[in-house]
Formats: structure tokens, sequence, C-alpha cells
């Protein structure tokens, strides 16, 4: 079945859904059903606990859609509330649940990478259940801007050219964004990995 609103941009459809008109809210989330599924299954790791974590983002975003200023583009604020979303069902998911910071590999025992530059490689290959755990917390300490753009970035794996269309920033900006959150985050974890190290010496 057609939308009666699938012509109608994103902004006019806020307005609407701001003004009590349900079938405007329900396009929306026609619209990016399958890009926040997408994006908590990168975090989650794990298709029950994302479908719960993008029902709980729509959740909210429906409550919270009349407080919604237009300082961002609807689909920016979208997936911050998502990002939330997610990593709340993280910190609240069962025990034996896959997760973004669960270790894909068969090795729980693992010893932790180096961390190389994160433009190298997908992030859930560079790091073992232990610091997946401590880069999901980092991550929520981020700056809402920056946190946005490395969840786009670095999690959903979009380009540059794709968060900046997405976003309404230039290249420029979400680059920018972007090497700061790095710059956090990798400074973060390699603290974790000498501390860890020393540690290990002290117990020896």
């Amino acid at each position: 079945m057609t939308s009666t609103y699938a012509d109608t941009v994103d902004a006019d459809l806020v307005r609407l859904a701001q003004g009590g008109t349900t079938a405007a809210f329900d396009e929306l989330v026609r619209r990016y059903q399958d890009r926040v599924f997408r994006l908590c299954f990168k975090i989650l790791r794990n298709e029950d606990d994302a479908a719960e974590a993008m029902q709980d983002a729509f959740f909210q975003a429906y409550r919270g859609i009349a407080r919604f200023k237009a300082e961002s583009t609807f689909s920016t604020w979208l997936y911050r509330v998502a990002t939330n979303a997610a990593l709340m069902k993280y910190r609240r998911r069962r025990d034996g649940h896959v997760s973004f910071e669960q270790s894909q590999g068969a090795n729980p025992d693992a010893e932790p990478m180096a961390i190389p530059d994160w433009t190298k490689q997908p992030l859930e290959d560079l790091l073992d259940s232990e610091t997946r755990e401590i880069l999901s917390h980092e991550v929520e300490k981020l700056p809402e801007n920056e946190r946005t753009v490395f969840v786009l970035r670095d999690i959903m794996e979009q380009s540059n050219d794709q968060v900046a269309t997405e976003l309404g920033l230039t290249v420029a900006a979400v680059k920018s964004r972007l090497h700061r959150a790095r710059v956090h985050l990798r400074d973060r974890m390699n603290r974790y990995f000498k501390d860890k190290l020393s540690r290990k010496d002290v117990g020896r």
C-alpha cells in the first residue's frame, strides 16, 4: 500500500506529526526503519535485540517529536535517539546474547590487539570482548555531534560523502568530527592497553 505522505519531505512530515497527524509519523517510521534497524544491529550484533532497540527508538521519537527543533535534520536526531536506545539495550541485555561489545571471534580469551588507525579496517575486527565493553562506554561519552558521525562512519561504515549528505554537513566537517572522535577513543583504548599490560607484569 502506498503511503499518503510518500512524496512529502521529512520537514513537512515532522510538522504534521507535531500537530498530531499520526499517519505522518507512520511515514517517517516506514522511511527510516531499515536504516535504524541496521544501526542498532551494528551496535548490538543480535537481530532480536536490534528489533527491540529499534522499537524503543521510534517510541521515544514519537514521544519526543513535539520537542524536536529544526536545528538539525530529523534523520540526525533520530540516529541519536536510536544510538542511545541501542546502547541502553546493551546495558540491559541478557547474558549470552551477542552484541557489538562482544567478541565475534572463536576465542573469548584472546589477548587484546593494539588498535591501529581506525580507517584501516572495520571496527568489529579490532577488539575482543573485554575491550569492546570499554569502547561502548567511551562512545557514550563522546559529544553528540561526534558520536553521531562516528556511529554512521565507523559502525555503519558509510562513506564521508554519505554521512555529510545524511547530516547536512560538509565533508570537511564530517572529517573533523570523526577525527576528534577517533583520537579520543584511540587514546582511551591505548591507556587501557597500557594499564592492562602493567597489571599483567605486576602479577608475574
